[in-house]
């Protein structure tokens, strides 16, 4: 198992809930309100399973090995990405910051979370397609075997030590409820099993 091929079958899992916060923004515009709880279960999963932990891993880990082997972040790959997540928080944040009055049906509160929803939809959908196709291959060709090995080891100190014994689960429990509430289709591929989880074992 290479890093990128934990890293990628975490991106299918955020996919998935990527279109549960599609179908809760689409459900929130022809009700005139939200659903608080659901959007509260999907901003729960975006900052701790896709920012904390696979964000994680890539800013303190990837992102560095590969800038050691002469990537720029000025102006190269890790640049980009690190940008993208900077606004992929803002987002998150500010359909947190909506939430309860939009729940309530305020109208303005709940253009600021679908606008925030959707935007972030279309920021992340666009982000993984550029880790899976460009960034992840340049990884997988630059990068040793050793320095590889030294990732997984290093993703498995984030999963045990900065996220704790069973938060993987938890998020991932998480989203097949969000998935099965708006009828949204498995992962195409599940995270592996065993000691490389995202968080915990």
């Amino acid at each position: 198992m290479k890093p990128t091929e934990i890293l990628g079958n975490e991106h299918r899992i955020i996919e998935r809930v990527l279109s549960c916060l599609e179908a809760i923004a689409a459900q929130a515009k022809s009700a005139g309100r939200l659903d608080g709880r659901s959007a509260k279960d999907a901003v729960a999963f975006f900052r701790n399973f896709a920012d904390r932990c696979h964000h994680g891993k890539e800013e303190a880990h990837l992102f560095p090995a590969l800038e050691a082997k002469g990537f720029p972040r000025d102006g190269g790959p890790t640049g980009v990405m690190l940008h993208e997540h900077e606004q992929g928080r803002a987002h998150v944040r500010g359909m947190d910051e909506n939430i309860a009055a939009a729940a309530k049906g305020d109208a303005a509160a709940l253009r600021r979370f679908i606008d925030h929803a959707e935007g972030y939809v279309a920021l992340l959908r666009e982000h993984i397609y550029k880790e899976d196709h460009i960034l992840f291959q340049l990884a997988d060709r630059t990068l040793t075997e050793e320095e590889q090995q030294k990732l997984l080891d290093a993703f498995g100190k984030v999963e045990a030590e900065e996220m704790g014994a069973g938060t993987h689960e938890t998020f991932v429990r998480m989203a097949d409820e969000l998935a099965d509430r708006y009828g949204i289709a498995a992962a195409t591929a599940a995270a592996p099993a065993g000691h490389y989880h995202c968080c915990g074992h």
